[in-house]
């Protein structure tokens, strides 16, 4: 993989990569119909995009944002929907949620994400597991999946509790509560947090910082610190499973319904277990 593979315009649907001469790849979630939602198509690239990253050289560090009024509304109701309803497709999204997660831990190169606006799903996961993670003051951080009526996946239980304690990750992840982009800093969820007028110059200023040390010391300091994440995989993976599972339950074709008709949802009395 060469930069001018990786940058090509359609390499990655959902995403715009490109490749400054200071050596900082910007990296850029963009569906301008639907905040930066991420379909079938996009998930994939999202999944994929940070191993050709780690293969590609002359890339110092990565800045991820998105674009206009938000980083990501998450996954589009159409995947959840085929989620729900095509083991194929279920199984397919597993792997890659799986895979995204781990990509971006493993991924070599320092990552700084921008994040503005609101920040769901899959979006949320690349965010707070890259190495610098910076909010805007009105940045809304949210972990819908209880809303949605599945146990909380993705990046959440590998990173969440490490970052702000179990006892805010569980209030955060059980009860679904936004997390402004202040509170976010307030409780550790975040690298730092700024007025919104000035994130992309800070962002910038942190991603040029990471591109001028030196690459060997910044990288392997980051590959030893997420060990942290590496220990954590048994629990991430039974998280994932756990998510996935309620995939194929009642409670998920509620909640999407309940998205789409913008009322509460009506999930079953008890769990079977």
């Amino acid at each position: 993989m060469n930069a001018t593979q990786l940058t090509a315009p359609g390499a990655y649907p959902g995403l715009h990569l490109q490749l400054h001469d200071s050596g900082i790849l910007e990296v850029v979630i963009r569906n301008d119909r639907t905040l930066n939602s991420v379909n079938a198509d996009a998930h994939r690239a999202l999944t994929r995009v940070w191993r050709d990253i780690d293969d590609t050289p002359g890339i110092r560090s990565v800045l991820v944002r998105g674009d206009g009024r938000g980083f990501s509304s998450g996954g589009d109701f159409t995947l959840i929907e085929e989620m729900s309803s095509d083991f194929t497709a279920l199984t397919r999204v597993w792997k890659e949620a799986r895979d995204l997660v781990y990509n971006v831990i493993n991924c070599s190169k320092p990552i700084v994400s921008a994040i503005h606006g609101p920040c769901v799903g899959a979006g949320l996961a690349v965010a707070l597991l890259a190495d610098i993670s910076i909010t805007a003051h009105s940045a809304r951080l949210l972990d819908g999946h209880v809303r949605l009526g599945v146990a909380a996946g993705d990046h959440a239980a590998i990173i969440w509790p490490l970052l702000c304690g179990l006892n805010k990750a569980k209030y955060h992840l059980m009860t679904g509560e936004p997390v402004s982009g202040i509170e976010a800093e307030r409780i550790g969820l975040v690298s730092l947090t700024v007025p919104d007028d000035e994130l992309l110059d800070r962002a910038w200023k942190v991603a040029t910082q990471l591109a001028q040390g030196s690459p060997t010391a910044t990288r392997w300091t980051k590959y030893a610190l997420n060990n942290w994440l590496r220990q954590a995989g048994p629990t991430f993976d039974a998280s994932l499973a756990l998510e996935f599972l309620g995939f194929t339950g009642p409670d998920i074709r509620e909640g999407l319904s309940s998205l789409r008709e913008k009322r509460a949802p009506n999930f079953a009395e008890d769990a079977p277990l």
